[in-house]
């Protein structure tokens, strides 16, 4: 059934990679993947290609401690972010697929984090929450 999409809730808007410099990683992604800066401060860089389409985000995360890959210890540090219409009409249809909104969240307008089944964080978002350059 590749390429069907069913009951769709949102689309993949961006991938935040969790990190202790942002500027530094950003430089290897633009190599890795032709991307260019389009947001730059201290805390925070945004990435996207040519066609606006592909966004790879990166922030700081003070007291970073990298992955090590199948070490329950130091888990993977990334989250996915959809972009969703609505947060009210998204956030049942994400928790009937197995979300859960994480404690401590206070859904703040424009985004929202939630778990996956496994325990991955993930955000909802919607335009008033994005702060890209357009």
């Amino acid at each position: 059934m590749r390429g069907i999409v069913i009951n769709m809730i949102g689309r993949l808007f961006s991938l935040v990679i969790d990190c202790p410099d942002p500027s530094e990683l950003a430089s290897f992604y633009e190599r890795l993947l032709s991307l260019s800066r389009v947001e730059d401060t201290t805390d925070y860089v945004v990435l996207k290609s040519t066609t606006g389409t592909d966004i790879v985000a990166l922030q700081r995360v003070d007291g970073f401690r990298p992955p090590r890959w199948r070490d329950p210890d130091r888990p993977a540090q990334m989250h996915v972010d959809v972009m969703v219409d609505d947060l009210d009409l998204a956030e049942p249809k994400v928790l009937a697929l197995g979300a859960t909104l994480l404690e401590g969240s206070d859904k703040p307008i424009g985004y929202r984090v939630y778990a996956d089944p496994v325990g991955h964080p993930f955000c909802l978002v919607t335009r008033e929450s994005v702060m890209l350059s357009e």
